[in-house]
């Protein structure tokens, strides 16, 4: 895709559609699946859902992944006791899916396994399954820190679980 296609995606993308995909039920199902799947693991997860980039972004070549990062590090995912965070980042207009994880999961996770993750939840997306999509890559994500970071939450909950739409 050029930069050209990509802008006119990002300018058509709209606001209305993203809350139309995540309505307050889809929200609440997904901070529920956080929250049980928090259960399970000694680590943070945090989702957010961004509608589109702005102009100078695209332009610039900005990609999803640099995206996540700068809001992994806006919303202070990376700021948690046993560097145990985790963002599922969701950019609609470009229907893409990144996982970007807190330092203390560098040795213990591939970037194949979450890529995995991520290459589900964009099928699910692909074919307008947004609540399962999103649910399916908390699970996900869960399913790997409980293998490679098992355990209770022993500092409490550090990071809302309710998702962020931007």
């Amino acid at each position: 895709m050029t930069r050209l296609q990509r802008l006119i995606r990002h300018l058509v993308e709209t606001r209305y559609l993203t809350r139309r995909r995540f309505p307050a039920e889809v929200l609440d199902a997904i901070e529920a699946a956080v929250r049980a799947a928090e259960q399970t693991h000694a680590g943070e997860i945090r989702v957010v859902v961004e509608t589109d980039l702005d102009a100078a972004s695209i332009v610039g070549g900005k990609t999803a992944r640099q995206r996540a990062l700068e809001v992994f590090a806006g919303l202070r995912v990376w700021d948690t006791e046993l560097n145990n965070g985790v963002l599922i980042y969701v950019l609609c207009a470009d229907r893409a899916v990144e996982i970007v994880a807190d330092r203390g999961f560098n040795a213990l996770v591939a970037d194949s396994e979450w890529g995995a993750v991520c290459r589900a939840m964009e099928g699910e997306f692909r074919a307008g399954r947004w609540r399962h999509g999103a649910i399916a890559g908390v699970e996900g994500a869960a399913a790997l820190l409980a293998r490679h970071f098992p355990g209770s939450q022993s500092n409490g909950n550090e990071l809302p679980d309710r998702p962020v739409l931007l």
